[in-house]
């Protein structure tokens, strides 16, 4: 007996034995593979695609015509693009470029950028000990417990919130970029954030088999936190405690004599406004009722910090509160779902960039709601939001952001949003509570709904 013939009936046994446990039988097998009907369209489609990537192929050439509309009635002006480079940190980036625009508007600089690199710093030390100290708080349970789990699955990233800046400038403040450089384990956040998480795992274990007292362990964990503490120093450098510092004009020169800081009266100086109590955290979750407020579990920085806290709304709230800051030349932190459908060659997210469905002869049928219920969409990406373009009636075209890719990325910079597409994925805005209503005031004083650690709204931008 040949051995195809002998293969074929070992699979064939198999394929029987599967199905009775709901497996794929010989019978289904034919019926899935009569999908591919090995016409000459289907083997041009099959050579085209297998060579190629899927987003060429499908790139929608009517899309195209007529060039990239960067027409924006209302725009918020803004110098400089910053680049995150090989790291997670654009929840960072972005919080810091609202902070940047607003000290050049307010001061009169001509050019201003904070330290990324010093702010992270202290995250990753923060929430080393928020890990650390959520492993002792539920050291009791078993170690399949969900919360135990997730604790384990995500023991630090260097992704994160708009809660993350505003808790951590106000306990460590801020500092120019100049004052503490990137390093290049700051640009390249990976190799580093891996062996701390090995390392908080270790030490995860070391608590949770520890008999002693909680002011013992309270001891043992700051033990912990001080080798973090030094492999944090050795691969990006101590944090400064005090500098000189002088705001300079475009050529470099300094404006003023210099004056020494502290990075917590350089913030109180320069900056000055309370990031959680003076901003509304917003949300569009059409799979959760509008109109509540709402709290994710652990999605903080800081121990004893702020929860991502937010008022759920209809997209149509969000963008009027949206529209009202931009006309008053202020920007937002905004976040959403970046990658889907994005065109990164022109910077433009738009519905109609690709045309997948005509490729594979099928269709993507799943709303906002779905692709939330079912992990396939959230929020991945935090930008700030700047520009807005209005028809008179009031009808909202696109919108703008300033990315943190680099100056060469998207559009200058920048990325255009179609307003169809902002509507599909944009999850997260920030607002000042003055362009906030009274009726969305209102909802604020709501006992907040507790969500889960691993709810589908847990989302770091990176």
């Amino acid at each position: 007996m040949k051995k195809q013939t002998i293969f074929t009936l070992m699979l064939a046994a198999t394929l029987v034995g599967h199905a009775q446990q709901g497996g794929i039988s010989s019978d289904m097998l034919k019926q899935i593979t009569n999908a591919y009907q090995g016409s000459t369209t289907d083997r041009a489609l099959m050579n085209a695609i297998s060579a190629n990537d899927v987003r060429t192929l499908a790139l929608n050439q009517e899309n195209l015509r007529g060039g990239l509309d960067t027409h924006f009635t209302h725009r918020v002006e803004s110098k400089g693009i910053t680049n995150q480079e090989q790291s997670g940190r654009c929840w960072l980036f972005t919080g810091f470029n609202v902070l940047r625009a607003k000290a050049m508007a307010r001061h009169g600089w001509s050019q201003c950028e904070f330290s990324q690199g010093y702010t992270f710093f202290w995250d990753q030390l923060e929430k080393s000990n928020l890990f650390l100290q959520g492993i002792i708080d539920t050291r009791e349970r078993p170690l399949t417990d969900q919360m135990v789990e997730w604790l384990l699955k995500h023991p630090l990233s260097d992704g994160g919130t708009y809660t993350g800046v505003a808790d951590l400038v106000a306990k460590y403040g801020i500092v120019p970029a100049e004052v503490m450089p990137e390093t290049y384990n700051t640009n390249n956040t990976s190799r580093v954030t891996s062996l701390i998480k090995q390392k908080l795992r270790e030490y995860a274990l070391q608590l949770r088999d520890t008999k002693e007292s909680d002011k013992e362990l309270q001891k043992l964990k700051t033990e912990m936190l001080g080798t973090i503490y030094r492999m944090l120093v050795l691969s990006m450098g101590e944090p400064v405690k005090e500098f000189t510092w002088a705001p300079k004009d475009a050529s470099g020169k300094p404006l003023g004599k210099a004056q020494t800081y502290t990075p917590q009266s350089f913030y109180k100086k320069w900056i000055g406004e309370d990031l959680n109590a003076d901003y509304v955290m917003l949300m569009n979750d059409p799979s959760r009722d509008y109109w509540k407020v709402y709290e994710i579990d652990f999605d903080r920085h800081v121990y004893d910090g702020h929860n991502w806290l937010y008022v759920n709304l209809p997209i149509e709230e969000i963008k009027h509160m949206a529209f009202a800051s931009i006309q008053d030349s202020t920007m937002m932190y905004f976040s959403c779902d970046v990658n889907k459908e994005l065109n990164a060659t022109r910077g433009l997210l738009d519905m109609n960039n690709y045309d997948y469905a005509s490729l594979f002869g099928t269709t993507f049928g799943m709303d906002k709601k779905q692709r939330i219920q079912t992990f396939d969409s959230g929020s991945s990406h935090a930008m700030t939001l700047m520009a807005v373009d209005v028809d008179p009636d009031g009808t909202y075209n696109k919108w703008m952001v300033e990315n943190s890719w680099g100056a060469s990325h998207g559009y200058r910079g920048h990325l255009i949003i179609t307003d169809e597409w902002f509507d599909e994925y944009m999850f997260r805005l920030v607002v000042n509570k003055k362009y906030v209503p009274s009726k969305v005031m209102d909802v604020l004083k709501q006992k907040p709904i507790r969500l889960p650690a691993w709810d589908p709204m847990f989302a770091e931008e990176e």
